[in-house]
């Protein structure tokens, strides 16, 4: 079933971690965990007003995950503050034995949030702000409050914005969604083809007839289009320290009647997955 906003019973949460956003926002919880491998994690939260973190792919144990192989999903925190996102990112944080030897992560750093020593600490970082993109939503009063935020951000803290061009977005939506298809395709073919399918709503089964029809040449070009992207990415990082955008590029829309036993809606899953797609397919943290 349609989960519902707790802040407006006939607005959609967001998806696909819902539940887990629609408990911390109504306030039954002040933590739990979801799944970020196209923004799951980061959009629930938007709509719902809480903190989502999808954090650096291979920093948490993938273990028990349907879709647990794959290159773009992570197990991540949602929360009622970053306080709490850093105590449940500190208890999460840990990888398998395999993700140890071919990602090496480093070692967990978290800040001391009440010492006095961070107070300034903002005052070194340098925001990167693609203009053309920032503001590329279908409803300006997305962008302009989320300018508003960053605005107030600079000038009580310090940080400086400083303007970057990110080329190729739309190849990037490309390659993320013909890699996290593909990815999703074999973790659930061997369910499916066991007779699984009527267990799966119609949008799942719709999502996979799309996702079998890529192949492995279409999977190979993605990842192409991967590495030249993460290419731009780290240009724009020897600039700047972050890359600031709106989360979602429209606020959370109405259930309409017929969705409430399934939907599909590309249109709007666009428009709400607009600015997600560098975190999940580069790997890197995002909040």
């Amino acid at each position: 079933r349609t989960v519902r906003n707790p802040h407006s019973v006939d607005r959609y949460t967001g998806g696909s971690s819902s539940g887990p956003a629609a408990l911390v926002s109504s306030g039954l919880c002040s933590g739990a965990i979801g799944t970020d491998g196209g923004g799951s994690v980061r959009i629930p939260s938007s709509l719902c007003g809480i903190v989502g973190l999808k954090t650096t792919f291979g920093r948490t144990d993938m273990t028990g995950v349907v879709c647990d192989a794959g290159t773009v999903e992570v197990a991540s925190p949602l929360t009622s503050s970053v306080e709490d996102s850093v105590l449940l990112y500190s208890a999460l944080a840990g990888s398998r034995p395999m993700d140890k030897l071919t990602l090496r992560p480093s070692l967990l750093c978290v800040p001391n949030l009440v010492s006095s020593e961070n107070s300034k600490i903002l005052q070194s970082v340098k925001v990167g702000k693609y203009t053309e993109w920032f503001h590329d939503v279908p409803d300006n009063e997305v962008s302009n409050t989320c300018e508003d935020a960053l605005n107030l951000l600079c000038s009580t803290f310090g940080c400086q914005i400083e303007e970057i061009i990110l080329p190729e977005l739309e190849e990037m939506r490309t390659a993320h969604l013909v890699s996290i298809g593909s990815e999703a395709f074999s973790d659930m073919n061997a369910h499916y083809q066991a007779g699984r399918r009527t267990e799966m709503t119609l949008d799942t089964r719709a999502s996979l007839a799309l996702f079998k029809s890529f192949t492995s040449a279409d999977y190979v070009a993605a990842q192409c289009l991967r590495r030249r992207i993460m290419y731009y990415h780290m240009e724009a990082f020897k600039k700047v320290d972050v890359i600031a955008t709106p989360t979602t590029g429209m606020t959370a829309p109405k259930i309409p009647p017929s969705a409430l036993k399934g939907e599909s809606d590309y249109v709007v899953s666009a428009k709400l997955m607009q600015f997600i797609f560098a975190g999940n397919l580069l790997g890197l943290p995002a909040i």
